[in-house]
């Protein structure tokens, strides 16, 4: 997961610089959230920009990644385990929707919120590895 956050924050990176999002596009000013979040998603995979598509897609990856580790560590009754799985789960989970937010709606506060998401996951997922042991 670790490494993966670090491919995901690099594909982030080059896609902030390199990447225009149009104001209308499938998804744009949704009013409903969670369908403009699907439409905004789906029209980023398919929108031959590679960095956009390789951003989005690997986020996708990392979503049902998390969740496995998560279902893992709950069977594991493992409570370190868990918390920790819980937090890199709900960090991916708010990186990503504030991710759909900033393509749909554009606001700097979504990308803000999406690197301080990436950074919850990243260190719950870090501290598993180093006091899990």
């Amino acid at each position: 997961m670790l490494a993966l956050l670090a491919v995901q924050f690099l594909f982030g990176m080059l896609t902030n610089p390199f990447v225009d999002i149009p104001k209308v596009h499938p998804g744009a000013q949704a009013s409903d959230y969670f369908a403009g979040v699907l439409r905004g998603e789906v029209w980023a995979l398919a929108s031959s920009r590679p960095f956009l598509v390789a951003h989005v897609a690997t986020g996708v990856f990392l979503e049902l990644l998390a969740v496995a580790l998560l279902l893992v560590a709950a069977l594991s009754r493992r409570r370190l385990w868990i918390w920790s799985a819980a937090l890199g789960w709900l960090g991916v989970t708010g990186a990503g929707f504030n991710g759909a937010s900033f393509i749909n709606y554009g606001h700097d506060f979504s990308s803000m919120i999406m690197a301080a998401s990436f950074l919850l996951a990243a260190i719950a997922y870090d501290l598993a590895l180093h006091l899990g042991r």
